[in-house]
């Protein structure tokens, strides 16, 4: 199993576990397919740039697990006091073939070690329920924050709970 850093021209392969992750969580695939359709035009210039970036585990060069960080701006807070940015840890997946083999918990360690290394002192993430567990033996604690959809039409999983996943 090698680890490396994420590359531009892992675009596809970052959309494809994203989009999988999702679908594992409930939403719908075509409002999936929209997603990724906007998500890939997001990304696209962010990983040239290196504002998006992150690491892929790949097994016989196939990459069956990733995660994707970003330092994201975000004024002084009692938990930063000091820094104007956050770091983001989004895009945790491991394919089923390789799970409960402690990959996830190998990137997120590599991943937290990257964005210290970066300068975040404080770190945020969106869990998905299968993603919780892991989280918490790793010493990620619930926040305060809330979410609601303003203006549009796309359903949550489960027809009326917060999305609970990036």
């Amino acid at each position: 199993m090698e680890i490396r850093p994420i590359e531009p021209d892992d675009l596809e392969r970052i959309c494809r576990h994203r989009e999988a992750m999702f679908l594992e969580a409930g939403f719908a695939p075509d409002t999936l397919r929209t997603m990724t359709r906007h998500f890939r035009d997001w990304l696209r210039p962010r990983l040239a740039d290196d504002t998006y970036f992150g690491l892929l585990a790949l097994d016989g060069g196939r990459a069956v697990a990733g995660v994707g960080l970003m330092l994201i701006d975000w004024p002084p807070h009692p938990a930063h006091p000091d820094h104007d940015k956050r770091g983001y840890v989004l895009n945790v997946y491991v394919e089923p073939t390789h799970r409960r083999r402690g990959l996830a918990r190998q990137l997120m360690a590599l991943g937290e070690d990257e964005l210290a290394r970066r300068g975040a002192t404080f770190t945020i993430l969106h869990a998905t329920e299968a993603g919780r567990p892991l989280y918490q033996q790793e010493g990620w604690r619930q926040t305060s924050e809330m979410s609601k959809v303003i203006a549009g039409t796309v359903p949550p999983p489960g027809g009326g709970r917060a999305p609970s996943g990036t």
